[in-house]
């Protein structure tokens, strides 16, 4: 009987030894991140919907298999031999959003390679370009002129920018004002704020195929939602017929924004998330229904 006992925990100590707590516990944190991610993914986009068109593929698959229809198992199951392929064609777009936003790094940022001097000059340039949009912002208001304007961060636009003209001009509310003018003849499509200045205007952006968009939104606001789909830009829309200010951010659209919402949010996006800095927060952490 002593040496059952003797062998029994002999044979657990030998399993716990060989059980190592941290390196699984990391695995398991590893793959729920891994689900977590992909479910965050597909909700509410266009892979939601693919997502339920797979199932039911799946479900026919497993009733012709019962019901012995061998031309359409046999269809299906030539689907599933190249389903690897057919995913990443289909989900091209959303594997590629995937991986550029796994790939932002903050390695290259001012705050962390630069001097203190650059830094605070990068941050004296963003202030003064987040003026020059909201004094745009307020007279486009006035002036019933709408407006779209992409604010690009870690995601390099060069595919837009091509699609317009280049400026590179120093940002002012007149400028922004009269890029916008219904008159003018770079007017009908978005202006690129790249490194706090108007590098392009005339661009054209690719619309959101998301279903959910309220139809009372028209075009300018269905390109500023794609966009913010297809990067991580922060893209402002003035609209037109009501002169209200949107911004989108991450497929995520909020309407109708204050001057200091609209300026907060610029800066939590633009600034003190970028150079890490903690100052003017306070009005960002009161404003509701806004996902960070």
């Amino acid at each position: 009987m002593a040496a059952f006992f003797t062998n029994l925990w002999n044979s657990i100590t030998a399993y716990f030894t060989a059980f190592n707590v941290f390196t699984s516990l990391i695995d398991i944190l590893l793959v729920a991140f891994t689900v977590y991610s992909l479910i965050k993914l597909i909700r509410d986009s266009r892979a939601e919907q693919l997502i339920k068109g797979l199932f039911l593929l799946f479900v026919a698959f497993g009733a012709a298999q019962l019901l012995d229809l061998r031309a359409v198992t046999f269809l299906l199951q030539i689907l599933f031999d190249n389903g690897l392929l057919i995913l990443v064609v289909i989900f091209q777009p959303e594997i590629r959003r995937a991986l550029e936003q796994a790939g932002h790094s903050r390695l290259g940022e001012i705050g962390l390679f630069g001097g203190g001097e650059q830094r605070a000059e990068a941050v004296r340039i963003w202030k003064s370009t987040i003026d020059a949009v909201c004094g745009a912002v307020e007279l486009l208001k006035t002036q019933k002129m709408g407006a779209l304007i992409v604010f690009e961060r870690n995601t390099r636009l060069n595919e837009i920018v091509r699609s317009g003209t280049v400026i590179e001009a120093e940002p002012s509310t007149e400028l922004i004002g009269n890029i916008f003018f219904n008159k003018a003849p770079l007017h009908d499509g978005a202006v690129i704020i790249r490194e706090g200045k108007v590098h392009a205007a005339a661009c054209i952006l690719p619309l959101t195929e998301n279903t959910k968009i309220s139809r009372e939104l028209g075009t300018r606001h269905r390109a500023g939602v794609g966009m913010s789909e297809n990067s991580d830009a922060v893209v402002l829309i003035v609209s037109e017929e009501t002169g209200a200010a949107s911004i989108a951010l991450d497929g995520e659209l909020r309407r109708n924004l204050k001057e200091d919402e609209l300026r907060a949010i610029l800066e939590q996006k633009l600034l003190w998330e970028r150079f890490g800095q903690e100052e003017k927060k306070t009005l960002w952490q009161r404003l509701r229904g806004w996902k960070k």
